[in-house]
């Protein structure tokens, strides 16, 4: 009987290990793929690809993610402008452009088939499986999840699995989980699930303020239509210029912080993160959109920035609701056009100082300076403006 062809998202690890297997002994040819989405040096690359070969793998590809992550994550959201419940910087989003790459596999090969390794424990089973729901018609094969149905102690039992087939299990004794990516490093166990201060290990890019360099950090970053496109004056595509901000500011501790959210599947999910990078972005996009939007266009962006955060981390990449929201975002940044100088000494990065020729900047008038109007004037817009509660207050004395 001839192996049916499954395209598996592979990331070397213990599940997506365990999945090559325990779906070759289903009748599965199972072809490999891994996207780079930024969170892997080039030894681990290289130990993924001979991991898929040693457990025979039918076939394996790598995938640069980075332009992808950019451009269908970074952009958009940055544009927005808020994290997740005002704080989450939506840092495992890449996992969409995992599928994406897996699809794209699967119209190589003529196969309808995916799988994934996520728990159903987890968020990321909601993000995989609705991203691949919403772009066509294929057969979605979760093997841990299928193992939970009659094994609870899940990882020990991949393990004594794969080690009865043969195959080494690299040992990785921690004590955190964490998750990394060109967006940023998540962390989560011990201590940190208990809601209790983390511990000196729970350590990941961001030193700590006994290292930070006692030299102040200033750089400008340069925006065209809302998107970062040089640093320090030097033109750069979006996805190098967000590593080098990364590495950048870690040094000062930038972009940490310890969040508590509602999951996607109704428990509190308690981690630390750390994106030094998008919090950079994000201090200079809302500086100099602050000075070139209008009033109510910064009032309102919000509540449009707050409805795509959810539907992105909730699963609904594709929905058609989050491309209608991106098509206001887009438009509001006509004008985000300029440079924004930032600064720290540590633990918060600042902008400084905007340059745009878009600032809306009255020529006669200076807030609490110098006005282009005179006290009548003044006077008859306080009435007016106030009118209702002063009603309310004349009649209800």
């Amino acid at each position: 009987m001839m192996s049916k062809d499954i395209v598996l998202a592979f990331s070397g690890g213990l599940d997506t290990s365990f999945c090559i297997p325990y779906l070759q002994e289903r009748g599965w040819a199972v072809h490999t793929v891994f996207a780079d989405t930024g969170g892997v040096d080039a030894e681990e690359r290289a130990y993924i690809e001979a991991r898929a070969k040693e457990l025979k793998a039918a076939s394996h590809v790598t995938v640069d993610g980075g332009p992808a992550i950019w451009n269908g994550f970074v952009k958009p959201f940055v544009w927005a402008g808020e994290g997740y419940q005002g704080q989450y910087p939506l840092l495992v989003s890449d996992r969409y452009l995992i599928v994406d790459a897996a699809l794209k596999r699967c119209a190589e090969l003529g196969t309808k088939v995916i799988a994934h390794g996520c728990t159903g424990m987890g968020n990321d089973q909601v993000r995989f499986d609705l991203a691949v729901k919403a772009q066509g018609d294929y057969e979605i094969v979760a093997p841990i999840r299928e193992i939970q149905k009659e094994h609870t102690e899940v990882r020990a039992y991949e393990q004594k699995y794969l080690e009865a087939k043969g195959f080494g299990v690299r040992a990785k004794q921690k004590a955190y989980t964490i998750n990394e990516n060109l967006l940023g490093l998540t962390m989560s166990g011990g201590e940190i699930d208990r809601w209790q201060a983390p511990g000196e290990g729970a350590v990941g890019w961001c030193k700590p303020r006994s290292e930070w360099p006692s030299k102040p950090l200033r750089l400008k970053l340069s925006f065209v239509n809302g998107e970062a496109v040089a640093l320090d004056g030097e033109k750069m595509e979006g996805h190098k210029l967000l590593a080098k901000l990364n590495s950048l500011l870690a040094q000062y501790g930038v972009g940490r912080g310890i969040y508590t959210g509602d999951t996607t599947i109704g428990l509190k999910g308690r981690i630390i993160f750390e994106a030094p990078g998008l919090t950079t972005l994000l201090a200079a996009h809302r500086a100099l959109e602050e000075a070139v939007l209008t009033k109510q266009q910064n009032r309102f962006k919000p509540d449009v920035a707050r409805k795509w955060v959810e539907l992105v981390y909730e699963g609904f990449f594709h929905d058609p609701l989050k491309t209608d929201l991106e098509a206001f975002l887009a438009s509001s940044q006509s004008t985000v056009n300029g440079d924004v100088v930032l600064e720290t000494s540590g633990g918060l990065v600042t902008a400084v100082a905007i340059e745009s020729k878009h600032i809306l900047n009255a020529k006669g008038a200076t807030y609490a300076q110098a006005a282009d109007w005179g006290v009548a004037e003044a006077e008859g817009f306080i009435k007016l403006f106030g009118m209702s509660s002063t009603l309310w207050a004349e009649v209800n004395r």
